[in-house]
């Protein structure tokens, strides 16, 4: 039995350092060394699990290429249980501009499903659902296709990123779950709003060096700081999946909400003092 089951949100980081954020205008900057490394949302939540020492299961699609193999190098590399399909449209990539603070910009070519039928039967998706603990969907598009399916889980969370509250894609995944993450970039002050409107869910407001506001049926909203990270800031790119795994982890182990953000706090900030999310051993806290 796993842990934790994560569906969707595997890809390639294409990582460039840049001078700041938003670039200079210029016809060429010479950077640091460009680098291609695991990445996306659905990587960064199984490999901080992971990381924090749980079982997880990662079920994606991923493009029989090479920046598909970068994927697959790295996941070999963990105890992650795979199950893979072939995507014909190829790997899903980003282009993430980091500037010295950390801080960064990501261009994502999503790469949607593309085959003749979905990428995986009903039946083999309820079997991994009911073998894990919980499981985290992305916002996926062959993802958003087996919701029904994933209703079925123990416990099932999402992550809407930088969500504005109005886009209908996102909708069908926050009503599946009943623990939801968002970005408060594009709410701003409408995060409250938003969030109410998720009720009774548990909804987790991200907000950065800011820290998060969490939204639970029971009681008022409360503001969870960011954690003073243990070492200089290097790599924010997965912060917030890393803060996910930790929630979720927190969880798992009988943590309220409350204590559970907080620890998930911790294990963000933990996650920016590492170049990206291949974390060492002892780097996340676990306790």
């Amino acid at each position: 039995m796993a842990d934790l089951l994560v569906i969707g949100g595997l890809g390639v980081d294409v990582r460039a350092r840049v001078p700041a954020l938003p670039l200079p205008a210029a016809d060429s900057l010479t950077v640091p060394p460009v680098e291609l490394r695991i990445g996306n949302t659905g990587a960064g939540v199984a490999l901080a699990a992971h990381a924090l020492g749980l079982r997880v299961t990662l079920v994606d699609v991923l493009g029989a290429d090479p920046t598909g193999d970068v994927v697959r190098a790295a996941l070999a590399r963990t105890s992650v249980r795979t199950v893979l399909v072939d995507a014909p449209a190829g790997t899903r990539r980003s282009v993430n501009l980091v500037d010295p603070a950390g801080r960064r910009m990501s261009l994502y070519d999503p790469r949607p499903w593309s085959g003749p039928a979905a990428p995986f039967a009903e039946a083999e998706l309820a079997a991994l659902v009911a073998g894990a603990a919980h499981t985290h969907v992305s916002i996926m598009d062959w993802a958003r296709d087996a919701l029904p399916t994933l209703r079925g889980a123990a416990s099932l969370s999402t992550d809407l990123h930088d969500w504005d509250g109005e886009n209908d894609y996102h909708r069908p995944f926050a009503e599946a779950a009943g623990l939801v993450f968002v970005s408060d970039v594009k709410l701003g002050d409408r995060a409250g709003k938003a969030a109410a409107g998720l009720a009774p869910r548990t909804v987790l407001v991200t907000g950065g060096a800011a820290g998060a506001t969490l939204h639970t049926p029971d009681a008022p909203p409360a503001h969870v700081p960011a954690a003073t990270p243990p070492a200089p800031v290097v790599d924010t790119n997965g912060a917030g999946d890393a803060f996910a795994a930790g929630l979720i982890a927190a969880r798992l182990r009988g943590a309220d909400p409350l204590d559970a953000a907080r620890y998930a706090a911790r294990v963000a900030a933990a996650a920016c003092t590492h170049d990206g999310m291949e974390y060492p051993d002892g780097l996340l806290p676990r306790g």
